[in-house]
């Protein structure tokens, strides 16, 4: 747990980046070997919003661009919201078998998805995911985007009166 914790921290960085920035707070790094080899923060949230700018697409496509010599099935993801539908499935059709997220998405997060009932290509992959590493770090991002009024991304949404709602002692 305690290296999932360093690399959290490090996914946690890059969404303080983003919210400093009036973004989304999420933040995603991916690491091979003990090092982090690609990361990306949430953009496009607010003004012209690109719902394809989440932190793990971005992530996802530096590793790719780099053409690095490491199978995806050794890369594990960190991201401080648990990945949407959209993300997940980039993740499993690039090949990545490991995700580890900090904060649950009650409203549109993908890492439930029962892959079984699914057809053949995805029925028979093995996901691991590990959520709620460093969870009150991360909430307490959200909880600061969605208390901004100036903020209008999700505003009033069942994620954010979820996340206003959490207590900061919820392990």
């Amino acid at each position: 747990m305690q290296e999932h914790e360093k690399f959290m921290r490090l996914a946690l960085v890059e969404a303080e980046v983003a919210l400093k920035q009036g973004e989304f707070p999420v933040g995603c790094v991916l690491v091979h070997g003990g090092k982090v080899i690609a990361s990306g923060k949430r953009i496009h949230s607010c003004g012209r919003v690109n719902e394809m700018d989440h932190a793990e697409m971005l992530a996802i496509r530096a590793f790719l661009d780099a053409e690095l010599a490491i199978a995806p099935e050794e890369v594990v993801v960190y991201a401080t919201m648990e990945p949407c539908l959209m993300c997940f499935s980039t993740m499993i059709l690039n090949g990545i078998r490991k995700i580890v997220y900090a904060y649950e998405d009650v409203m549109g997060g993908g890492t439930n998805l029962p892959l079984t009932v699914l057809n053949p290509l995805y029925a028979t992959m093995e996901v691991k995911v590990v959520p709620s590493v460093l969870r009150q770090e991360s909430l307490a991002l959200f909880q600061q985007f969605f208390s901004n009024p100036d903020n209008p991304y999700w505003k009033g949404s069942l994620l954010a009166r979820y996340t206003l709602e959490q207590d900061s002692f919820r392990v």
